[in-house]
């Protein structure tokens, strides 16, 4: 099968997959159809009856789901075998947690649809005839049990009511023309020779939640190894370290990280994780969001107008907004597929990987050095497949013999600042001794004190003998 064969397939997949997501979240609770016991039931009823019943099967084979949807229709029927693949086909397991997926996947089959269809022209309504209640569904020992909006309301100390004032399901808050209803504040960051980034900062009280949902839900979920940023134990040193002493190192950047993480992958990832679909389904309202078009209009200048445009239209949908503390970790666990195939790509080379947020970083011997150009091609493939883009401007290829570096820290023998870095900041602590502090706080920062001790700590976390050397001069400043 050709690449393009390939590629066409799998969009095709994505694309029915989301259309069922789609459907699956506008379909109304289960039980409120199910109990409809009209003696002509819609086809949405009808689909919900046999989604149920084949849940209930006795196992999750072709004969046991007819058997299931033959006993509640009260009759075997034709189109019943062709449905059974239909399911088989998507599901290889019983999805026990996915009821309402399930009632969409059937609801949409094109043997439903035509079973449905030769009905209303016959006159001969399809009869639900018994109805099945869905059995408990087990889940994974790692996922806290929440089951059921109440519990996760419960959880965040939160009404139901307030749940779907936070989580927003239909996208209010998007058009509240008052910001005292708005749950973001928002502030353009300009950056030279580059489009300006947008933070999204949550309103104090769904920072709240967001934390509590990161805490307690999100933390107990693996990462990939590959990841550093955002990551206890793990920091921009940590995957830096990892690249050291290479032949040729190779630098990517995500072009719009979080604004291209869609609500439908933060869905998959809670999904995959094993929160239900109500409860997985408020969770991304809760830590997804659009921008205002009135905010995005106030757009300052910079950078180039292609950029400007995606940035634009990402951030015009529902995305992980940066500025919440939920987005970090959603975003890493959101690129656990990436991680695993830009690894594998990476060890078809004999060459290491890591990510900090949205740079990535590859290092290797010969065989990367003298491929580097197909292998960055390649990788560009990759991350395009997963629905995300490189900044093409910051790709760069370093071999042994230029100074070599990632995430800001060089790595040609070891892990070092740059000389540049090292005198300039030497200098301003110097200055500080000598001349006092107050005049050297160029940049306005609120508390210059600590901002020249987080410097120093960083480059005593990146080469220890620079760092004291730093440190000696900040102990003599007099503040």
């Amino acid at each position: 099968m050709g690449a393009p064969l390939r590629s066409a397939k799998r969009s095709a997949q994505t694309d029915r997959l989301v259309i069922i997501e789609a459907v699956a979240a506008m379909i109304p609770t289960l039980s409120a159809a199910v109990l409809a016991r009209n003696p002509r039931p819609t086809p949405q009823a009808i689909a919900t009856a046999l989604a149920h019943a084949f849940l209930a099967a006795e196992d999750w084979s072709k004969p046991s789901l007819i058997s299931a949807a033959a006993s509640v229709l009260g009759a075997r029927r034709r189109w019943l075998g062709p449905l059974a693949e239909h399911i088989l086909g998507l599901y290889h397991r019983r999805p026990a947690d996915a009821p309402r997926e399930l009632v969409a996947v059937v609801l949409h089959s094109e043997a439903f649809e035509t079973a449905v269809e030769k009905a209303a022209k016959a006159r001969k309504p399809i009869i639900v005839a018994h109805y099945v209640v869905q059995p408990a569904v087990a889940r994974e020992a790692r996922v806290p049990h929440l089951d059921t909006l109440a519990g996760l309301a419960g959880l965040l100390g939160l009404s139901i009511g307030e749940l779907e004032w936070f989580a927003d399901p239909r996208q209010w808050n998007r058009t509240a023309t008052s910001k005292r209803l708005q749950h973001y504040r928002y502030q353009w960051r300009s950056r030279p020779g580059k489009v300006p980034r947008l933070l999204e900062i949550p309103q104090p009280r769904l920072r709240a939640l967001q934390r509590t949902v990161l805490h307690e839900l999100l933390a107990p979920i693996p990462l990939h190894n590959a990841a550093h940023g955002f990551v206890p134990g793990r920091s921009a040193v940590s995957g830096a370290r990892a690249h050291t002493g290479a032949e040729v190192v190779v630098n990517l950047d995500l072009a719009a990280f979080f604004a291209h993480v869609t609500p439908g992958k933060v869905f998959g990832v809670l999904r995959q994780a094993g929160f239900t679909e109500a409860v997985a389904h408020r969770l991304t309202g809760l830590c997804t969001h659009a921008v205002p078009g009135g905010v995005i209009a106030e757009m300052p200048p910079g950078g180039d107008s292609a950029d400007r445009f995606a940035l634009r239209k990402a951030l015009a949908l529902p995305h992980l907004p940066q500025g919440a503390p939920t987005s970090p970790m959603l975003a890493n666990l959101a690129l656990r597929r990436l991680d695993s195939r830009l690894s594998g790509w990476a060890g078809a080379f004999d060459a290491g990987y890591t990510r900090y947020a949205d740079d990535l970083a590859f290092s290797g011997g010969s065989e990367l050095a003298r491929r580097a150009d197909a292998f960055v091609r390649g990788a560009a493939r990759i991350v395009a497949d997963e629905g995300h883009a490189l900044n093409r401007l910051k790709t760069r290829v370093h071999r042994a013999g230029v100074r070599q570096s990632v995430t800001g820290v060089v790595v040609n023998q070891h892990t070092n600042v740059t000389r540049g870095d090292f005198d300039a900041l030497k200098a301003v602590l110097h200055n500080c001794v000598s001349l006092g502090p107050e005049g050297q706080n160029r940049d306005g920062q609120a508390n210059f004190r600590a901002h020249l001790m987080g410097r120093v700590a960083w480059v005593s976390s990146v080469n220890p003998g620079r760092g004291a050397t730093l440190r000696a001069l900040f102990e003599r400043i007099v503040w």
